[in-house]
């Protein structure tokens, strides 16, 4: 059986970061017909919107889809493609595993957390106004089924891959009743999982607990723009975000994409390290069943890791992106 997933290139380093994925991806076997469609600047370029109707379609109907970067102009220009995605297609869970890589130098070792961050409130629901010249209110939108979608999620997730404990992030002393709804749910949904522990902690308390000592969390459950935030804190502990992993999940449909940016300063140059994206792969195979061709990957990027000869510049070497990809064929 092979399956149709949606290829969205990206802007920037995209297309040179999910090239090298999908060649990695077609020489282990996996399964794949690769559907091209453009979003983010190029397709801005092109149609005049950054999220074309025939990516949403594409994405339905397949249900999975790998994305590269895009960008977003900064306070101008065009709303993010990457929100609006996870929006439109009710992509309600962040999905940030966050894992120690073997020979990625960083302050910590053995680190084995998840993020999981709620996608679709917050912040970045995006509704603000300007209520007279020079001031302007942001809404913060939260609500309780948007809270328990997620929890059921989380304990799901938790039960079926080992995870024991859950900590559900918040600033109720700022915020009773926005983050208070989304702890309240957290604990109503937890009464039906009662083998999993379960805590609440401040936002504070968590980021200084990570920097101490990120051992004693298991999978971290928060808002959207404190788990945009959290999940960045966590890829710097293992090595930043070009060594970590990350997909959007809903009940029917994922995307898993790349959490770095388009970084336009190399885009072209053939020098930038496809991991992220490639992990991002692997976490799409486990979603799909595809277990043993995940395996082999994951193996043979270890077995590349732990050897050092054909490393990106940013992993401390000096190979490039069709070397560091070849090596890893090599492997398989």
């Amino acid at each position: 059986m092979r399956y149709a997933v949606t290829l969205i290139e990206g802007d920037g380093i995209g297309p040179e970061v999910t090239g090298a994925t999908c060649r990695i991806l077609d020489a282990a076997g996996a399964p794949i017909d690769w559907e091209k469609v453009p979003a983010g600047a190029r397709a801005y370029e092109e149609v005049g919107h950054p999220l074309p109707d025939a990516v949403v379609a594409s994405i339905k109907k397949n249900r999975v889809g790998l994305k590269g970067p895009l960008s977003t102009p900064k306070g101008k220009g065009y709303r993010s493609a990457n929100v609006m995605l996870r929006q439109r297609l009710q992509l309600f869970t962040g999905w940030r595993p966050v894992v120690s890589l073997p020979a990625v130098r960083s302050r910590y070792e053995d680190v084995d957390l998840v993020v999981l961050r709620e996608n679709t409130q917050g912040l970045y629901a995006g509704i603000e106004h300007e209520v007279q010249p020079g001031t302007i209110v942001s809404l913060k939108v939260s609500s309780r089924a948007a809270g328990e979608r997620i929890a059921r999620w989380a304990f799901d997730h938790a039960m079926q891959n080992g995870r024991r404990k859950i900590t559900v992030c918040h600033k109720k002393a700022v915020l009773p009743l926005a983050d208070g709804a989304f702890v309240d749910a957290f604990h109503q949904v937890g009464k039906e999982y009662p083998f999993i522990q379960q805590e609440e902690l401040a936002l504070d308390d968590v980021c200084m607990g990570l920097a101490a000592d990120p051992s004693q969390f298991d999978v971290l459950l928060l808002q959207n723009l404190y788990g945009d935030i959290v999940s960045d804190i966590c890829a710097g502990l293992v090595g930043g975000l070009g060594v970590v992993p990350g997909a959007n999940v809903g009940h029917r449909v994922a995307v898993f994409e790349a959490v770095h940016g388009t970084a336009p300063d190399i885009a072209g140059q053939g020098i930038a390290n496809p991991l992220a994206v490639l992990l991002s792969g692997l976490l799409m195979l486990e979603y799909m069943g595809e277990i043993k061709v995940r395996d082999r990957i994951r193996q043979a990027v270890y077995e590349v890791l732990e050897e050092g000869r054909y490393l990106t510049g940013d992993l401390g070497g000096s190979a490039n992106t069709a070397t560091f990809t070849d090596a890893i064929i090599d492997k398989l």
